[in-house]
């Protein structure tokens, strides 16, 4: 059994899908981001890291967004998200997870709190660099998905694709949206028709990029 604790559209987004996805069973706990629930003590117990995803797993804590889409894909096979153990698809699952992970979420955080690494005076300048690294993000992403797509590993869709899906969303807002990139925008398409994306926006209470 399941327990997520969530906040709506929030780096919790792709483990809520995967859980629709997969027909796992789970309850939903959400977190009151404005009354800052998420930075008391009671949920530090559970997530030191104070921030969303945290998910129970049979009672116990078990956190990050990208460890939670790995370890529910590989809880629940015969969903089919995550390729063969010592296959090319398996590698390149991998690598794109963990690229979207390290290289493109990081970059969302500097965009949407810039004040964060180096204070309100240089916001500006990070959010500019910030878009910058997501940009060239998208870059990698395209080029992957022309060669060898439609999905990121090639022709089997797998939880690096939801991952992709969550951080597309998050920049539907900027300068420029990753859906203005071809194959990205294609990508986002065929995630966005699956009937969990509407069961997700639902639960969530979302009605935007619905």
């Amino acid at each position: 059994m399941y327990t997520l604790y969530y906040m709506p559209g929030a780096a919790s987004f792709v483990v809520h899908w995967l859980l629709i996805e997969t027909g796992a069973a789970y309850d939903l706990k959400r977190i009151d981001g404005d009354a800052r629930e998420h930075k008391r003590p009671e949920y530090l117990k559970l997530n030191p890291n104070g921030v969303v995803p945290l998910l129970l797993i049979d009672g116990e804590p078990v956190y990050e967004a990208a460890a939670l889409a790995l370890l529910l894909a590989e809880r629940h096979p015969e969903a089919g998200f995550a390729p063969a153990e010592g296959t090319r698809a398996r590698a390149l699952y991998l690598q794109w997870m963990l690229h979207l992970a390290n290289t493109l979420q990081p970059a969302f955080r500097a965009w949407f709190y810039p004040d964060e690494p180096a204070g309100e005076a240089h916001a500006a300048a990070v959010k500019e660099r910030a878009q910058a690294r997501i940009e060239a993000g998208w870059d990698r992403l395209e080029a992957q998905l022309a060669a060898h797509g439609p999905w990121l590993t090639g022709p089997k869709l797998t939880a690096a694709d939801f991952h992709a899906g969550m951080l597309v969303r998050w920049s539907r807002n900027m300068p420029r949206p990753a859906t203005q990139w071809p194959a990205i925008g294609e990508l986002v398409a065929r995630l966005r028709a699956r009937p969990s994306f509407r069961v997700l926006n639902e639960r969530e209470g979302l009605a935007e990029w619905t």
